[in-house]
């Protein structure tokens, strides 16, 4: 049986596993990320390779990185959210470890745990999946293979048009997916419709201690879960515009599965029961044409690591 490693690369953690070609996790380690400091960022990733090869016979190891990874998966070349710019990872850790690398874009990571062994895993050869989560993520699969572009950072669909002129995005376009569709998105509609309508968000602001602008997203999803009103609308607005996007993959690609993972999907049919009907009422002219079953994803935190570690043993 042939071992890999997985590695799961974000601002605050960094999580690693040995994954077998079932995909289950047979081991496995966590350490805060130093998201501030390249170089101890890179020794922590390199320290929890080791402490998990100790002992095995491991054939390569998978980073999944919070960043725009190049063709060649070797190199991280922008992060958000850590210290790297045109960081040569795949390098380091191959020359720390010994072990073949692949690097990759984390949402990708995931996205591919769960075609191979998760929600998508009964789709032939295509599905697309968002993560909703602070941002908004994304992964296309087709032919069996996930679609990387030309310089190796496609599908970044949290950054796809939703509102001319709208909000401004943190990647600098105003209007973006991210805006509309992610936890953050979530709190900042909840936040408005608490200053708005005191009275139909009374759970949500008991929760907050009266002040709106406390409102957190674990918050939203506690008070919609106890009926709070805005809470809800709260979780149907972010629905609304995912549900549009889903419908926008239709009828560019016309997948075989549509997946929606991140944390905000812990909330449930919160967010997938307003997704599901935006998403269908979009696609009403095509109601003679089957279309793309929507699910939730089901690889949950252990994802990450499990993609990163199938993809390098598929090198």
């Amino acid at each position: 049986m042939t071992l890999t490693i997985g590695v799961d690369v974000g601002g605050t953690k960094v999580a690693a596993g040995v994954v077998d070609p079932a995909g289950a996790v047979l081991a496995q380690t966590r350490r805060d990320t130093p998201a501030d400091d390249v170089a101890k960022t890179r020794d922590v990733i390199i320290e929890a390779v080791t402490e998990l090869a100790e002992g095995r016979e491991i054939e390569a190891v998978g980073i999944g990185a919070a960043g725009w990874i190049d063709a060649t998966r070797s190199k991280v070349l922008f992060a958000p959210n850590i210290a790297w710019r045109d960081e040569p990872l795949r390098e380091y850790v191959t020359a720390a470890t010994g072990l073949p690398v692949i690097v990759e874009n984390d949402a990708n990571a995931a996205a591919w745990a769960e075609f191979r062994f998760g929600a998508a895993r009964q789709a032939e050869d295509s599905m697309v999946m968002f993560t909703i989560g602070t941002g908004v993520g994304g992964a296309i699969v087709l032919g069996g293979e996930l679609v990387r572009g030309t310089q190796g950072v496609a599908a970044e669909l949290g950054h796809v048009l939703s509102v001319p002129e709208g909000h401004l995005c943190g990647c600098g376009r105003h209007g973006c997916l991210e805006q509309y569709a992610s936890g953050n998105a979530l709190v900042r509609f909840a936040r408005a419709g608490a200053r708005q309508d005191p009275g139909n968000a009374a759970a949500l602001l008991e929760l907050a201690e009266g002040d709106a602008e406390a409102i957190s997203g674990p918050m939203v999803t506690a008070a919609a879960m106890d009926g709070d009103v805005v809470s809800r609308q709260a979780f149907a607005q972010i629905g609304h515009w995912l549900g549009i996007a889903l419908a926008d993959m239709v009828q560019i690609l016309d997948p075989q599965m549509l997946v929606v993972g991140g944390g905000v999907v812990e909330a449930g049919d919160l967010l997938l029961g307003p997704t599901h009907r935006s998403y269908m009422d979009a696609l009403a002219q095509r109601r003679r044409v089957p279309v793309a079953e929507l699910k939730a994803a089901e690889m949950g935190n252990a994802a990450g690591v499990v993609g990163a570690g199938d993809l390098a043993r598929r090198r």
